[in-house]
């Protein structure tokens, strides 16, 4: 048996598509991360599996490839379950170029200390994670609320057609694709939103995968 990321393809290619489209300098950076709050067999609340960067071309594929044998994946010796299992995802376009130059600002502090254990793979792939190429979507996560109740007052502080919904485990993403904005809430909707119980964590955020595994469950758009 094998590990089960993508749990409906039809609605992962359709993520795939809503994508922006790259441009040259652009990649998209993938998280595979174990979550004890999905399953009490992780000792970590992100244990970081796998990571990697990729064009949309390539999405279906590589996250494809994360789907080993059941076990390959291990925290600290102990085979991480499928339930704990979750594919995260950066919507906004990371910068290749501005995470080289970040990048060789990392390694010149680092080779001015003594070796502490780094991997420069990872320290790369940490920099490319921080270098937001273009805000595309503004994220908005709400945990814990009434879906219904909460878009009904978000409605009420910005147009709709500028929101995608992104239902989730716990709760819902709010995409806000910022040049949509209508000009009249443009100087109120931030505030307004982010006041809404519930609203979390807000700005350029990872999000679940629609079509793929979140614990159990399978995020979608709605």
């Amino acid at each position: 048996m094998n590990y089960q990321i993508i749990r409906d393809e039809t609605l992962f290619r359709s993520f795939i598509d809503w994508l922006p489209e790259l441009k040259r300098n652009e990649t998209y950076y993938v998280s595979l991360l174990a979550r004890n709050k999905y399953h009490q067999a992780v000792g970590s609340d992100k244990a970081q599996v796998k990571r990697f960067t990729t064009t949309k071309s390539f999405l279906y594929d590589k996250v494809k490839q994360l789907e080993c044998e059941l076990g390959a994946y291990k925290y600290k010796g102990i085979a991480i379950p499928q339930e704990a299992l979750a594919l995260y995802i950066s919507p906004n376009p990371r910068d290749m170029e501005r995470a080289a130059k970040s990048a060789l600002i990392r390694f010149a502090e680092l080779i001015t200390k003594e070796y502490n254990g780094y991997n420069p793979h990872q320290e790369v792939l940490s920099e490319i994670q921080k270098s937001c190429s273009r805000k595309v979507y503004f994220d908005l996560d709400f945990d814990k609320v009434d879906i219904t109740e909460t878009l009904t007052e978000i409605r009420k502080h910005i147009n709709d057609d500028c929101l995608t919904v992104l239902r989730t485990r716990g709760g819902f993403h709010l995409l806000i694709e910022l040049a949509k904005i209508d000009k009249q809430y443009a100087k109120t909707w931030h505030q307004s939103l982010s006041s809404i119980d519930g609203c979390d964590i807000k700005g350029d955020n990872l999000i679940p995968v629609p079509g793929c595994t979140q614990g159990g469950f399978i995020p979608h758009f709605i």
